[in-house]
């Protein structure tokens, strides 16, 4: 067995589980996996409903860090307005987040028009954990 965390990782990221993985072409150690949740997402901010889908997606992704996975849901599935935040950040692997809000509060982004390998975020919306709750499942 390889005492060579960084050998160790590279082996961790050939495994068939990330066959599929979108991959930083600049930084082939950058990576995400996204998932289709198959069971229903609620999305609450205090008592309000945000969300409730059963088309979320959830990504998992390595960088400079293991990063916690993220639910998106598509807009579809809102269940409210959201405000707009004068912020946008830039992933390479999936484009440029605009922010959203919510009584005022930053609360999660959105990847409106995504790098096309991640195609399948367009549209769909991210909430920060601190900020709200998550269900999943009935």
């Amino acid at each position: 067995m390889s005492t060579n965390s960084t050998e160790d990782m590279m082996t961790a990221q050939t495994m068939p589980a990330f066959e599929t993985a979108i991959r930083n072409p600049d930084d082939p150690g950058h990576l995400m996996v996204i998932k289709d949740v198959p069971r229903r997402i609620r999305i609450y901010q205090g008592a309000a409903l945000l969300a409730d889908s059963i088309n979320a997606v959830r990504v998992l992704e390595i960088g400079k860090s293991f990063y916690d996975p993220v639910i998106y849901v598509p807009e579809a599935d809102l269940k409210t307005r959201f405000g707009y935040v004068d912020k946008s950040t830039h992933c390479p692997i999936k484009g440029d987040a605009s922010y959203i809000s919510h009584d005022g509060e930053e609360i999660g982004w959105v990847y409106r028009s995504p790098v096309p390998m991640a195609e399948k975020l367009s549209g769909h919306y991210a909430f920060w954990p601190s900020k709200v709750r998550i269900v999943e499942g009935e």
